[in-house]
């Protein structure tokens, strides 16, 4: 065998992924640049699951679409949405096909690892002001000491009337901080696993030190910020307990790295895949051969529990009422649907190589990450979505020219991980796993590729305009 028919062989043979900047045109990555402006437009207003909501209601109705009301006509060409109770956001762009045939769906969540307020969070203690936090999702605790926070959220006072709190964004707010111990008096700490080395009890958030009235009244600093927050947003102390109050980093996405490659941010986890399943449905540019569904969930991180989570009725709720518009039986519906279940996979990353089986794990601007199955160790959790599915989803992505690979989330006994691909399956919705590869995930600052949020925006697309 000559050299030229060994290599022609090895082509045809073996497999032959290339990093994405190899196969890229210069007008390819121009596009790429002009998506992930908008992604990190969409990071910095959403931070929290209520305001990437209002975000992506803001971002649909710009593109022509309008409330469903139960009972009202659909026709091919329609784009409906339904916001459920401003935390989750179902979206529908009505095909040609009869939704007999099935719908296509890409499925992410918009929820993200956080603090959340104790429901009574303020207190004092050594003449310093205090809010008590309980940690929301799978976080690392000592990553979120000593770095500039912010808070979003609502409070609703008894009577109904909601108030919208936002602090520690705009240039020249003040900001929150949790503080850490001083390495002088840390050889204690120094000896605990990471894991404990920052109690949970101890994620508190500074809020001033400033005294009001006499020196000897009590309780000086505590009063003095609740004087600042009853003028700012006219709550009282009695409000909080009725108040969803979430702590995440203050700042904005920014590109990293001195090629401007990767973009840094909070929230990766998942807007990254949720903008991406978003935005390919709004930029169809025409009507869809089979309905088009885009679900943006909450609650993941907690297990998709809850009546704004993936095990929620509400999904099912809304493809009943749009099969019900067409005579079509929801079970009829969900057997012949797909759901692209779109979420971040671990990337690849070199300083802490032990943990990863290098073979089987997706590399930064290698394209979307396929993920067969998540799940823990002998792959419990998982939908582990079959051979048939794999390779649809190979063929939908070749043919519109997605770049992708498929990869797990670490080595087998190292730990493991779980998305909304099971509940999904549960409904009988044939699912697969797929979504950008991320480094340090969970923390306040991850790290993504520009590239491979191309790419997972055009393997989106690719499925929401897919025949079969």
């Amino acid at each position: 065998m000559d050299k030229n028919q060994y290599k022609e062989l090895k082509e045809r043979l073996l497999s032959t992924k290339k990093n994405g900047y190899d196969l890229l045109s210069e007008a390819d990555q121009a596009a790429m640049e002009a998506y992930c402006t908008g992604y990190k437009a969409f990071l910095d207003v959403g931070k929290t699951e209520r305001l990437c909501a209002a975000e992506t209601l803001r971002l649909a109705e710009a593109a022509g679409y309008r409330p469903y009301v139960r009972g009202m006509a659909l026709k091919s060409g329609d784009k409906v949405y339904v916001c459920n109770r401003g935390k989750a956001v179902m979206l529908a762009h009505i095909g040609q096909k009869s939704l007999d045939q099935g719908v296509q769906l890409a499925a992410a969540h918009i929820d993200s690892p956080r603090l959340d307020l104790k429901p009574n969070p303020l207190y004092e203690d050594g003449e310093l002001a205090y809010f008590k936090t309980h940690y929301y999702g799978g976080i690392r605790k000592y990553q979120w000491v000593t770095i500039p926070l912010a808070l979003h959220g609502v409070a609703v006072r008894k009577d109904g009337t909601k108030v919208t709190v936002r602090m520690g964004e705009e240039e020249g707010e003040p900001r929150l901080v949790i503080t850490d111990l001083l390495p002088h008096l840390g050889a204690a700490q120094n000896k605990k696993p990471l894991s404990e080395a920052v109690p949970a009890e101890t994620l508190n958030l500074l809020l001033g030190s400033r005294p009001i009235g006499g020196e000897e009244e009590s309780g000086r600093v505590k009063l003095a910020v609740m004087q600042l927050l009853h003028e700012k947003y006219g709550v009282v102390e009695d409000d909080l307990t009725s108040a969803e109050l979430e702590a995440v980093p203050a700042g904005k996405a920014c590109d990293i790295g001195l090629d401007r490659s990767l973009i840094g941010a909070y929230g990766h986890d998942d807007r990254v895949c949720a903008y991406a399943a978003l935005k390919a449905l709004l930029d169809l540019p025409e009507t869809p051969v089979k309905t088009a569904v885009c679900v943006l969930a909450d609650k993941e991180e907690i297990g998709s529990d809850g009546v704004t989570g993936m095990q929620s009725a509400a999904f099912d709720a809304f493809l009943e009422d749009l099969c019900t518009a067409q005579g079509v039986p929801l079970r009829a519906c969900f057997e012949k649907s797909f759901c692209l279940s779109a979420d971040v996979t671990a990337a690849f990353d070199p300083n802490f190589a032990d943990v990863y089986e290098k073979r089987n794990s997706a590399l930064l601007n290698y394209g979307v990450g396929l993920c067969k199955y998540t799940g823990a160790r002998g792959k419990s959790g998982a939908s582990d979505a079959d051979a048939e599915t794999v390779a649809y989803v190979r063929r939908l992505f070749d043919q519109a020219g997605v770049l992708w690979q498929i990869a797990e989330l670490g080595k087998v006994d190292a730990g493991g991980g779980g998305t909304v691909a099971m509940y999904m399956a549960n409904r009988n919705i044939t699912t697969l796993d797929a979504g950008v590869p991320v480094l340090s995930m969970h923390a306040p600052f991850e790290t993504v590729a520009k590239l491979d949020c191309y790419e997972t925006y055009k393997g989106m697309k690719a499925v929401f305009q897919a025949a079969e």
